[in-house]
């Protein structure tokens, strides 16, 4: 017996994506319900080979839905949401809405899929950047105690979805192209051959300096691994990329681990892929981790400014185990259940 799933935001980089993995992984989906704004209504998305119509997303759109993924944004998740708990929908939030509530687990299913069974209705799935983050970290963390984090991540434009994707898209062939200043609408400076310490593109920065996003990860990668005890920093930037994160991690560990030791932890560890051999020139890239459900890990190496450190490459497809994907297999997770 299927599911009746909807899909909030269904016309979205991520709501695309989660169509694909729902059929990729062969999800027993009984009814699929696509959601977005009056705009979208009436025209056709395709699953499973039928074209199925999208549907304006009301008060009224979850009954009779036992799951609905939610990714149409913070404001969108907090105006529908209580709709879908009335309804008996379980949600599983891609937004930040309800992240950081306590009686709302935040979870990466390889990381701790027992907090499913707490939900009280809703089921949040972290930022794309803390997924790829606590992948790794867990087992290292489990094994040797992780004292302090410094994260930098390096993040695609998809990240801020498909208008953003257009945006590098274009300004990049202005350039090229020497044409007069492209007029940008997503970005606040030019993103095409530049970097951006800043993320979200706008009302980013929070009184103590950091961004928005940079305490997302601070705050969530502690939830998530359910551990105050260590210490994390993070700088965030957006990258000229069209797709995959990538992050340069440095941990320092309580005990000595060696990067022989870590890396035979990280290949045992699920959902993670090791590709770390640099006389070959082998390891992660954004142009190789997209389209791929794993999380990539390489460059592991001691940091030799401390006595017990490691440095780490880290890349993932950040619209599939970033977003879709973790939220679909959150939901295989809730179909276990049953």
């Amino acid at each position: 017996m299927g599911l009746n799933i909807g899909v909030v935001g269904v016309t979205g980089a991520v709501g695309t994506e989660m169509l694909k993995v729902l059929e990729r992984r062969n999800f027993p989906v009984e009814l699929l319900r696509p959601l977005a704004s009056c705009r979208s209504a009436g025209k056709d998305i395709v699953f499973r080979g039928k074209k199925i119509p999208i549907q304006e997303l009301t008060e009224n759109s979850f009954q009779r839905l036992d799951i609905a993924l939610f990714s149409a944004g913070g404001d969108i998740s907090r105006k529908f949401v209580p709709h879908a708990l009335k309804s008996d929908c379980v949600v599983v939030d891609n937004t930040s809405a309800f992240r950081m509530d306590d009686d709302v687990p935040l979870v990466v299913p390889e990381v701790n899929a027992g907090m499913i069974s707490k939900h009280k209705g809703i089921i949040a799935n972290p930022n794309c950047s803390t997924i790829q983050l606590v992948l790794i970290l867990k087992p290292l963390h489990e094994a040797v105690k992780i004292k302090r984090v410094v994260v930098s991540t390096y993040q695609a434009v998809s990240g801020a979805g498909f208008k953003a994707m257009e945006e590098l898209k274009r300004e990049t062939e202005s350039l090229l192209q020497n044409k007069s200043e492209y007029v940008r609408n997503i970005f606040p400076h030019q993103i095409a051959f530049n970097v951006l310490p800043q993320i979200p593109q706008s009302n980013a920065f929070l009184q103590n300096g950091y961004t928005d996003e940079e305490m997302k990860m601070i705050r969530e990668t502690k939830k998530i691994l359910n551990d105050n005890s260590f210490r994390i920093t993070a700088t965030t930037v957006r990258v000229p990329v069209f797709r995959c994160h990538s992050e340069s991690v440095n941990i320092e560990t309580q005990e000595k681990i060696t990067v022989d030791e870590a890396r035979a932890l990280l290949s045992g560890a699920e959902g993670v892929t090791v590709l770390d051999d640099p006389s070959k020139q082998l390891y992660p890239l954004a142009t190789e981790a997209a389209g791929k459900d794993d999380t990539f890990v390489g460059r592991i190496r001691e940091d030799t400014s401390v006595d017990h450190g490691l440095n780490l490459w880290i890349v993932s497809d950040n619209l599939l185990k970033g977003a879709a994907l973790n939220a679909v297999q959150i939901a295989e997770k809730l179909l276990d259940k049953r």
